[in-house]
């Protein structure tokens, strides 16, 4: 197959491109606009350039449906300050989950569930789950074009380094297997570093209720993880309480300390039954 570039649709070119150039590291940029609101995206346009100056560039492209612009890009250029945050598989979920388009003003540090951490010199703040985060200046702003589809390359200066230190071997280098980053791939694929490619559906095209809608002792539970909050996060409505007391009934579910509950609902959502998961969670809820 040949294809020219000025022959067929924008997003058909987009798709050929992602699906063959990968995988592509992640870079999830925390920002605040002028007003201070906070913002979390992940882009897949992103790497590595300099190391003297120590520099990294990410693109947040034009929308092709619409050819508006991310709130990550406004945000740089009125403050000139982001926080990329490296992903690794711990926390995919709750960063696919983030990057459902909520209206500006929205925290997806709320939605997705993760924790915001002071930076030493920028204004955003760090994601506190990532292994490695680099605090930056923004040198440059480079717009590519004005359709949809069209690249906005921000070109950040590194200013400071965290890196967790259970990511770093015996030298203080950082290990590739414990590290565990994933990329992006074509579609709803990514890959793992230290594992094999693996699927995560993308986040509704409506919007996710988010993590923040969960009871708090779910949310800070010690038997569901960061992936199945953000798996809880995605679903578009919070079960009702004639919908959790009709399947209890329906159930016959005996009293349920919350470990239990957190248990069983681990394994519904391990059978893909988010529903049901809700259901339980939300049990003593409504009693």
């Amino acid at each position: 197959m040949k294809l020219d570039p000025k022959d067929i649709e924008t997003s058909q070119l987009h798709g050929i491109m992602l699906g063959a150039v990968q995988p592509r590291p992640i870079a999830f940029a925390s920002t605040v606009d002028k007003d201070g609101n906070v913002n979390l995206s992940p882009y897949s346009f992103f790497n590595v350039f300099s190391s003297n100056p120590p520099i990294l560039i990410f693109s947040p492209a034009r929308r092709v449906r619409d050819n508006s612009i991310k709130h990550t890009l406004i945000n740089a250029r009125e403050t000139g300050e982001v926080v990329i945050n490296i992903v690794d598989y711990n926390i995919v979920q709750q960063m696919s989950l983030s990057s459902t388009e909520y209206a500006a003003g929205v925290n997806e540090f709320t939605k997705s569930g993760l924790t915001e951490a002071p930076s030493d010199i920028v204004k955003p703040p760090r994601v506190a789950e990532s292994p490695v985060q680099f605090e930056c200046k923004v040198k440059d702003i480079i717009e590519l074009g004005q359709e949809g589809g069209a690249g906005n390359l921000i070109i950040c200066e590194i200013v400071m380094v965290h890196v967790n230190d259970a990511v770093l071997d015996e030298q203080l280098r950082i290990d590739p297997f414990k590290i565990d980053t994933v990329a992006r791939m074509g579609g709803n694929w990514y890959c793992r570093s230290k594992d094999a490619m693996f699927e995560v559906p993308k986040p509704l095209a409506e919007l996710g209720v988010g993590v923040d809608a969960l009871p708090e002792d779910v949310r800070n539970s010690s038997v569901l993880t960061g992936n199945d909050l953000g798996k809880l996060g995605n679903i578009v409505k919070v079960p009702s309480k004639d919908e959790v007391i009709a399947f209890a009934k329906a159930e016959q579910l005996p009293p349920l300390s919350i470990t239990e509950k957190h248990t069983r609902a681990k394994e519904l959502i391990r059978q893909g039954n988010l529903l049901d998961a809700w259901h339980i969670l939300l049990l003593e809820t409504w009693k």
